[in-house]
């Protein structure tokens, strides 16, 4: 069945499909046992979602029919599916296991890897043995990592994610994440520093990025005028560099011996499995870095290989498609009942976003059909005290990932393992009343302003515990279900081309800002530039 006529399968379902009610469909005493899956440490549960036998049968045959099978082996085999810049997308590549040898090009990319993640392994030993010394002799006992975008929520996540993974070579090193334009969080954060005992990671995939280049030197200048040894020395002892343009940093004054190096076939979003994720490798070790890399791996060769009913990042992707583009639901909130993974919300909103937030497709033409819904979320429990009252009561459909391990804390005392225990009681309470609504009570409120409708879909991924290697599996699963959702609705999602004419327009303004404007721009562009001259200069507007 080719895409057009599954499509149009899926449409002619989706006036009866969508009258089914979830307190109607979780009534089958086996919905359970069809709509969970599980793939090693994590299990996927999507009896909330207002799905059917029928719906997920003809939601398979529409992957077919996009050829996603074909997309896949693309994906992993090197093609260049990055078609708007002529490359492949080999973020998986970044967590083979060192034996595999992979060809792109007649180089084996899989040796460049390893050979990099050598090289970082060999840095972050100097930080853990405390060999790394500032410019007076000390040993270096902080580590800021200045980035933006996937050069810092990447890392950051995983960091506080995998926090109490850290071995006892690393608690003595504290980490810190910049990546604010306007220096706010630098300005703040250097008056607790000791300028001889702090490192920084200058995490840039072109060494051109303005946000990042700017807290840099900032950090430079700090330094200067904490010590009076010369530039080369000073960069060589207080920084390192992760880059795929070596050549940009060394101009900048880096190190060759400091910097490692990435790939253009990595995007940002995707390069925390990189040496992008050297502050990860500092906070839980290598072997904890390693950790994270094979469970992503297994995902991967289960995405790959897994016939598509039993594939979870297929069957997530299918789900959220029937929601998007057939229920019209077009707000996704992302809610871990887990307070480690405080910024996964963030790092999915890029991922996301990014990836599948485009309006034409990889042939030039506009899309007909939704694509990449808005994404937001926050630690479960706080959720429920802000944004819960607009998912059971307002007027916006809203789909919802619920995330949550089942063990923590082990022999930690009954106190905590009671707190989870509530964790767990209020994950499982929530998504049962957005499902159910009123039904989930033992007697409906009689008040219209007390009703729960319900009707919510949810889905639920319960990993048995948070580990690296579950982690690591958890950000592959998103991975790829985002692909997966590319191939359904054709577009690229490894290029960012919104992102880059407002980098572009900042470059054109900057010049402006405190000054008279010396050509023409938009009236309101133009009235605020005079605004923001007679501010700070103090002459009047022209």
């Amino acid at each position: 069945m080719d895409k057009e006529t599954a499509w149009r399968a899926l449409e002619q379902l989706t006036d009866t499909e969508r009258t089914h009610h979830l307190k109607d469909l979780l009534q089958d005493p086996d919905r359970f046992e069809q709509f969970s899956f599980r793939q090693d440490e994590l299990l996927l549960d999507l009896s909330r979602q207002r799905l059917t036998p029928a719906t997920l049968k003809a939601l398979l045959q529409l992957a077919e029919g996009c050829q996603l099978g074909s997309w896949i082996e693309a994906l992993f085999s090197g093609e260049s599916i990055n078609n708007t810049e002529q490359r492949p997308a080999l973020h998986t590549a970044l967590r083979q296991p060192a034996h595999n040898s992979f060809m792109l090009d007649g180089q084996d990319i899989n040796q460049d890897v390893h050979r990099e993640l050598e090289r970082m392994e060999h840095l972050v030993s100097q930080l853990h043995q405390q060999q790394w010394r500032g410019f007076s002799g000390e040993p270096i006992d902080t580590l800021v990592n200045i980035g933006v975008g996937g050069s810092d929520l990447g890392p950051m996540m995983v960091c506080h994610g995998l926090e109490e993974f850290q071995p006892a070579a690393a608690r003595a090193i504290k980490i810190h994440f910049i990546s604010s334009m306007d220096g706010s969080q630098l300005s703040s954060l250097l008056q607790h520093l000791d300028p001889a005992r702090t490192l920084f990671l200058v995490a840039s995939k072109s060494f051109t990025t303005a946000d990042t280049l700017a807290n840099a030197a900032t950090a430079r200048d700090w330094l200067r005028q904490a010590s009076d040894i010369p530039d080369p020395l000073l960069l060589k002892r207080h920084f390192i560099g992760i880059t795929a343009r070596p050549e940009k940093a060394q101009e900048w004054g880096l190190s060759a011996d400091n910097l490692l190096h990435f790939w253009d076939w990595v995007g940002g979003r995707y390069s925390l499995w990189s040496t992008i994720g050297f502050a990860i490798a500092v906070r839980i070790g290598m072997d904890g870095f390693k950790a994270l890399l094979d469970g992503a791996s297994r995902m991967d060769n289960h995405f790959r290989h897994a016939p598509g009913s039993s594939n979870l990042p297929v069957l997530l992707a299918l789900a959220e498609i029937w929601n998007i583009n057939f229920l019209d639901i077009h707000a996704h909130a992302i809610l871990p009942y887990d307070g480690r993974l405080a910024h996964l919300p963030a790092y999915l909103e890029q991922l996301e976003m990014e990836s599948n937030g485009k309006s034409v497709d990889r042939d030039g033409q506009r899309v007909q059909h939704r694509t990449c819904p808005v994404l937001w979320g926050e630690i479960g429990p706080n959720a429920q005290h802000a944004f819960y009252q607009l998912l059971h009561q307002g007027s916006e459909a809203v789909m919802c990932d619920f995330i949550v391990a089942a063990n923590r804390y082990g022999d930690a005392g009954e106190s905590l393992q009671s707190q989870h225990r509530l964790t767990l009681a209020n994950c499982l309470a929530q998504a049962r009343v957005l499902a159910l609504g009123d039904s989930a009570l033992d007697q409906a409120a009689s008040s219209a302003w007390q009703r729960y409708h319900g009707n919510q879909p949810s889905t639920l991924i319960l990993l048995d515990k948070l580990t690296p290697g579950a982690l690591g599996a958890l950000i592959a699963l998103y991975e790829h279900k985002v692909f997966v959702q590319s191939v359904i609705w054709n577009i690229n999602p490894f290029d960012q081309w919104g992102v880059e004419l407002g980098k572009q327009m900042a470059n054109t303004l900057l010049p402006h800002i405190g000054a008279r404007p010396q050509q023409g721009f938009d009236t309101a562009t133009e009235g605020l530039l005079n605004e923001l001259n007679q501010l700070t200069t103090g002459s009047k507007p022209a």
